[in-house]
């Protein structure tokens, strides 16, 4: 299985519609959103049909036994992170703030604090005549990679039979966008012709670097700053970076997006240059 994988320095950049595109364009039989933080692709690709559900444990955070609790006050003495809370019968944990460090379990002396396993998020799994594994982290939750991981493999797990699977990332590069980028065969960088678009750009572009990742740039909303898309070609140029192409600012994308559209269903310029686009990575790739 090739696995093309498209990222984003920022958010806004036009990603996600990329990724939309791409699948259609493919008719990819294998596609994760691996956004985990903040997914949307299901809304332009996702099926009609009810997905699985796996639950995704991350860390564990202390649960009080109210029955042993006699609210002795050990353990709230020697929280630092404010997670335990009186209440009128026995204590009780905050899950927002609990780091699941288990000191409160060592000073309880009735034994009525144990560290259990977290439900960290969601993973969603949909098959109707192509596969997309999809999830969502709870709010709250710093296992973003973890999860993402995931994911992937899920994905792995369901479509192992698929030649090409297209995954969307997500914008930074954080540990979720760390996590995306191991083991794909091509990262598909969006990048936006603006001061702070550049400088994104050349950020995950030295992040993909440390993990030797192959890389090829694309512009998207180019003709909002003709100035700026020649500067981010002429980087490319000097610095030996595959460019795939730009894609020109168009309300008709706003408008089949907002219909839970892909642009590629539609006739439009936006999406006679992401067909453009799209066969250059898939020559790459």
């Amino acid at each position: 299985m090739k696995k093309l994988l498209i990222l984003s320095g920022k958010g806004g950049t036009g990603k996600t519609t990329t990724a939309a595109a791409f699948i259609h364009f493919a008719k990819a039989r294998a596609f994760a959103d691996c956004d985990v933080d903040a997914p949307n692709l299901h809304l332009v690709v996702g099926s009609r049909h009810e997905p699985e559900h796996f639950d995704y444990y991350g860390s564990k955070k202390a649960v009080i036994d109210a029955q042993k609790c006699t609210r002795c006050g050990a353990c709230l003495s020697v929280c630092r992170f404010d997670a335990v809370h009186p209440s009128k019968n026995a204590y009780l944990i905050n899950e927002f703030n609990c780091e699941g460090c288990g000191v409160c379990t060592l000073v309880c002396p009735q034994g009525a604090i144990t560290l259990q396993d977290d439900v960290a998020g969601e993973v969603q799994l949909y098959q109707n005549g192509h596969t997309f594994a999809t999830a969502e982290l709870k709010m709250g939750r710093g296992n973003s990679g973890k999860l993402v991981s995931e994911v992937k493999q899920t994905l792995a797990r369901a479509a192992n039979d698929a030649e090409l699977a297209i995954i969307d990332g997500s914008p930074g590069i954080g540990c979720p966008v760390i996590a995306s980028m191991s083991g794909v065969d091509l990262v598909l960088i969006v990048a936006e012709p603006s001061v702070s678009g550049i400088s994104d750009l050349k950020r995950i572009l030295k992040t993909a670097a440390v993990f030797q990742a192959k890389t090829a740039v694309c512009i998207n909303k180019w003709d909002t700053s003709p100035e700026k898309t020649a500067a981010i070609e002429q980087f490319c140029l000097e610095n030996e970076i595959s460019y795939a192409g730009r894609i020109p600012y168009d309300p008709a994308a706003a408008t089949a997006i907002n219909a839970g559209k892909s642009v590629a269903e539609i006739d439009c310029a936006a999406a006679r240059a992401l067909r453009e686009v799209f066969h250059r990575v898939m020559e790459l790739l």
